[in-house]
């Protein structure tokens, strides 16, 4: 469904279960991008109303998901740690087109947005797959449901307000450049490394 060129090896789960803190610091900074990436989507593009009442949710969604990954790390007793930049999501921003219409940057967004929510899915599915403590894999699970909605929603949005963008023929070069992408990623303990 997701049409990613590259799927993550089950061993990354191992990766990312040696050191649990780690892995979910990572995760609850990457809810909080993505709530933040949803609200400046709305305030760039209030004229679509149907945008503005969808993406309030997601970004609604996206925090309740930040807060819920902050109570596991309060009940393990770990320690929050502090945002850190994520390489995957800035090589993504860098292969946005930046010198086309306002239209033309919108759906650049867009596609980014649904690149960033496919693969977290993914990694989510692999999680909920593949670590050994049962209550983290059912919160994946979870999480993979909801992540494969935003997904379509900000690829359904793409197509919807497109003038000048062949979105479908956008989107495989996105997903070809996202599977060359991710052959570098999947070695240490963040949702996208």
């Amino acid at each position: 469904m997701l049409g990613l060129k590259l799927l993550t090896d089950p061993r990354w789960a191992d990766i990312a279960e040696s050191n649990l803190e780690e892995i979910l610091t990572d995760h609850a900074w990457c809810e909080q991008k993505a709530a933040t990436n949803a609200i400046n989507l709305i305030a760039d593009n209030c004229e679509h109303i149907d945008l503005v009442q969808e993406l309030t949710i997601i970004a609604l969604e996206e925090m309740q998901h930040f807060q819920q990954v902050v109570d596991i790390i309060k009940e393990r007793g770990y320690t929050l740690g502090r945002g850190r930049k994520d390489d995957y999501v800035g090589q993504l921003m860098k292969f946005c087109k930046r010198d086309g219409s306002r239209n033309t940057s919108f759906i650049e967004r867009l596609l980014f947005a649904a690149m960033i929510e496919a693969r977290s899915c993914e990694r989510f599915r692999v999680l909920s797959l593949n670590i050994k403590d049962a209550a983290l894999a059912k919160f994946y699970h979870d999480l993979m449901v909801s992540e494969a909605g935003h997904y379509t929603t900000f690829l359904n949005f793409a197509r919807k307000y497109t003038i000048d963008v062949d979105v479908d023929k956008r989107w495989k070069e996105w997903l070809a450049f996202e599977g060359e992408l991710i052959q570098t990623f999947g070695k240490k303990e963040a949702i996208h490394g």
